[in-house]
């Protein structure tokens, strides 16, 4: 019974931390390790210090600058030669003089017919594995002329889930 009492006269205590606001007044928490900014006006800061910072003269740290332009000059040219290879395999674009047939297909696709009995599904059309659109009656691959192959789909998941397990050969002494 003692041990209950003591238990009930120790009450821990949870605090939560103390919000510092921003230095900038933005109105966001500050963090202690940011000089008690937040981090929009830190990336701020440290951008703008960045920038006003001169370059370093070039004897005290030659060897840092140079390897970093060499690098950028060296992407560019790398950058430069297969963007032209990628241009000439592209198909020249459509010349204006023909038509273009955006009418008869836009058409068609719009209207969803069951590809068996060419009834107009709407919304309520099922698409079948082998991709063609079916009314309610004809979704199930035994009701039309299905070409997907289910047998092979589902060999190929079981041989991909269940790996073949053999057993370490067992060394005699």
């Amino acid at each position: 019974m003692a041990q209950r009492d003591k238990k009930v006269e120790e009450p821990t205590e949870l605090r939560a931390p103390e919000l510092t606001l921003c230095a900038n007044s933005c109105g966001f928490p500050g963090n202690r390790a940011t000089n008690n900014l937040c981090q929009a006006c830190f990336q701020a800061a440290t951008a703008s210090s960045a920038a006003s910072v001169s370059p370093p003269s070039p004897s005290s740290s030659s060897s840092l600058s140079p390897p970093v332009f060499q690098y950028d000059e060296q992407q560019q040219q790398q950058a430069r030669p297969s963007a032209p290879a990628v241009f000439a395999d592209r198909p020249a674009e459509p010349s204006p003089s023909r038509p273009a047939r955006t009418s008869p297909s836009s058409a068609s696709s719009s209207v969803n017919r069951c590809q068996s009995c060419r009834k107009r599904v709407g919304l309520t059309g099922f698409r079948c594995r082998c991709g063609e659109l079916f009314c309610g009656a004809h979704r199930y691959s035994d009701r039309h002329d299905c070409c997907f192959d289910y047998k092979a789909v589902g060999r190929d998941a079981i041989a991909r889930e269940n790996p073949v397990v053999r057993a370490a050969k067992i060394v005699r002494f």
